[in-house]
């Protein structure tokens, strides 16, 4: 027998469970359950695929109470584990994350969706465990099973158990009945019943309990899916998203599909009420669960579902497949992308129908999973209509999200471009030099402060005919409140020094039509990749030449015309290539930029403001 320590941060889980603040411990059953039926599910997909040899004729859970004894086992002949499996997957924590899920766990009163949330369930039994035992022998492996034994004080023992049947036998002896924490005698009938038909009554396996001679199945064990929505209560559908998604919340839409005729499969798909922790971290599970002819076949079919998409859970269950179809063929398989295709447009076709018809459901959706929808943008060109339909936006002209379509009837006589400005936040958007211009003429503009704003808006060329426009690249050419005559000549010789002097900042330096109180601003040139995604693409490693930017004047501004006289005075003033940089360094910060060179241009502007004292 070996005697063996937690890592660091289980032992802090363990902790945690112990002295759990969840009132809700009912959980720790229905996670023992769910891993039974999954290591039942393992077992039956490696018969089919491959070949193991196994009786798969009486897959089952089985759960057994002692009341005198005080303990609850819960048993499955599934695929089992072998003694490096049960290290790996309970002796430590080998997931990323866990740091996470320990903050949110010691800040949270009431988050018992975490303890699913991040693969974690087998420790909720220390919730109501002083002890908790594990036997487990790994299906087609010969000679002895393993036993794991842990009080939860940050050390386990694991030994050999010769005579463990295939499968996994886990039993939980537990803690005296503690009725101000909200501890029930989970060693009663009454109570296993209650919890089985409430988290796990769709588990597909039986799940039995014997009492006496007599031995019960509590669960109907009923695909879901399969059944007519009006014979479905809205309960047992977020029962059982809660169980294939280890979301405790209530889903936010229910999506059933039924196709049939050359190729038949139904489909049972939910939008969640909110953004998982993982939703943007590449090694984050992802895709539906895919059923052939109500056989499990795998979890997390990515070639079911794309990845903007990630989200959405469910079940997809076909009638046509084999039952050993692999994750490579099933990248091939065109009924497969035939399924993906519709469920594409159905799970788009519903959000639209949330935006028409529940304003409330609608803008939850799109505040949880509307980074992610707009990735559809960038590859997924057939559907990209459909996702600009759907999809809102912030905007100057008021504070709730605007669809592209309202944007576009809203637009000015003889306007053909719909106007946006990018950002890392709205603030900092309205505030910039380049809207001056706009708001001065009350022209709306979309304020987009995702990150993946900076790459969708190069890859959709118009929508509905009207082009996308940044109102921080290229010339702007909105029409004038009254004829003004155009000062360019007047002020030629300084343009030519401000470029001469700052031809390695900037490509260009010109008047601006888009400045009416700040004195400059810097633009990209139509073609040109904006500093954002330029710094994107550096932090990505993909290095190249900086690319310069357009320096645009406001002729009007004091600042700008004093310069224009003092160049032409005193065009040999040795403070000109300063104001120059200063003027350079006002423009860059008044965007958000980053400066090359801090503390030489604080070090200009103190010594400029010294000499105005």
């Amino acid at each position: 027998m070996e005697t063996l320590e937690f890592q660091a941060e289980a032992r802090q889980l363990l902790q945690l469970m112990v002295h759990s603040i969840y009132s809700n411990k009912d959980i720790f059953l229905r996670e023992l359950i769910s891993n039974a039926s999954d290591a039942l599910d393992k077992l039956r997909l490696a018969t089919l695929q491959d070949g193991l040899e196994a009786d798969t004729s009486d897959l089952h859970i089985e759960i057994e109470a002692d009341t005198e004894a005080r303990t609850l086992t819960i048993r499955d002949n599934g695929i089992g584990m072998t003694h490096e499996e049960v290290v790996e997957l309970i002796g430590t924590i080998a997931k990323s994350g866990t740091a996470e899920l320990l903050t949110k766990l010691k800040e949270a009163k009431e988050s018992p969706e975490l303890i699913g949330q991040f693969g974690v369930g087998f420790y909720s039994t220390f919730m109501v465990a002083d002890k908790v035992e594990l036997v487990t022998r790994k299906a087609g492996t010969e000679g002895h099973g393993t036993r794991w034994e842990s009080a939860g004080e940050g050390t386990y023992t694991i030994d050999d158990a010769p005579d463990a049947p295939v499968g996994t036998t886990v039993t939980v002896h537990l803690r005296p009945k503690d009725e101000e924490d909200a501890l029930y005698d989970y060693a009663d009938e009454w109570k296993i019943k209650e919890i089985v038909k409430r988290y796990s009554d769709f588990i597909s396996f039986p799940i039995k309990m014997r009492s006496g001679e007599q031995v019960d199945t509590l669960n109907s064990m009923k695909a879901l899916w399969a059944r007519p929505r009006s014979e479905v209560t809205d309960e047992e559908y977020h029962q059982f998203y809660r169980h294939i998604s280890h979301d405790w919340s209530d889903p936010l839409e229910i999506i059933n599909m039924k196709a049939e005729g050359t190729f038949e499969y139904e489909a049972l798909l939910f939008l969640p009420s909110r953004a998982p922790h993982d939703l943007f971290q590449r090694d984050s599970p992802r895709g539906l669960q895919l059923y052939v002819k109500r056989v499990f076949i795998m979890d997390d079919s990515k070639e079911l579902i794309p990845d903007y998409l990630r989200f959405v859970k469910g079940v997809v269950d076909a009638a046509d497949l084999s039952l050993n179809i692999s994750r490579e063929i099933l990248q091939q398989d065109r009924h497969i992308q035939m399924i993906r295709r519709r469920l594409v447009k159905k799970v788009l076709s519903t959000i639209k129908d949330l935006l028409a018809n529940n304003p409330e459901k609608y803008a939850t959706f799109w505040r949880e999973f509307g980074k992610a929808v707009k990735e559809g943008l960038l590859n997924d060109q057939d559907n990209q209509k459909a996702i600009l339909d759907i999809a809102t936006f912030s905007s100057t002209a008021g504070t709730e999200p605007t669809t592209l379509a309202a944007y576009v009837e809203r637009m000015k006589e003889g306007q053909e471009e719909i106007y946006y400005l990018t950002g890392d936040s709205r603030s900092q958007v309205e505030n910039s030099p380049h809207m001056e211009a706009f708001q001065a003429q009350d022209y709306e503009v979309l304020i987009l402060t995702d990150p993946v704003d900076e790459i969708w808006v190069e890859a959709v060329p118009d929508f509905d005919g009207k082009k996308l426009q940044s109102v921080a690249r290229g010339n702007v050419d909105l029409p004038k409140d009254k004829e003004e005559p155009e000062p360019e000549g007047d002020f030629a010789p300084l343009l030519t020094f401000l470029k001469e002097k700052l031809e390695e900042q900037v490509k260009d330096v010109r008047l601006s039509h888009r400045l009416t109180t700040s004195a400059a601003c810097l633009v990209s040139d139509t073609d040109d990749i904006t500093p954002a995604l330029e710094k994107m693409y550096r932090a990505m490693g993909q290095d190249g030449p900086r690319v310069k930017r357009i320096l645009e004047l406001n002729p009007n501004h004091p600042l700008v015309s004093g310069l224009r006289t003092a160049h032409e005075t005193s065009a040999d003033d040795d403070a000109l290539p300063e104001t120059a940089e200063l003027l350079y360094g006002t423009a860059l910060l008044a965007e958000g930029g980053d400066l090359e060179d801090p503390a030489r241009f604080a070090k200009l502007l103190a010594d400029r403001l010294a000499k105005t004292v």
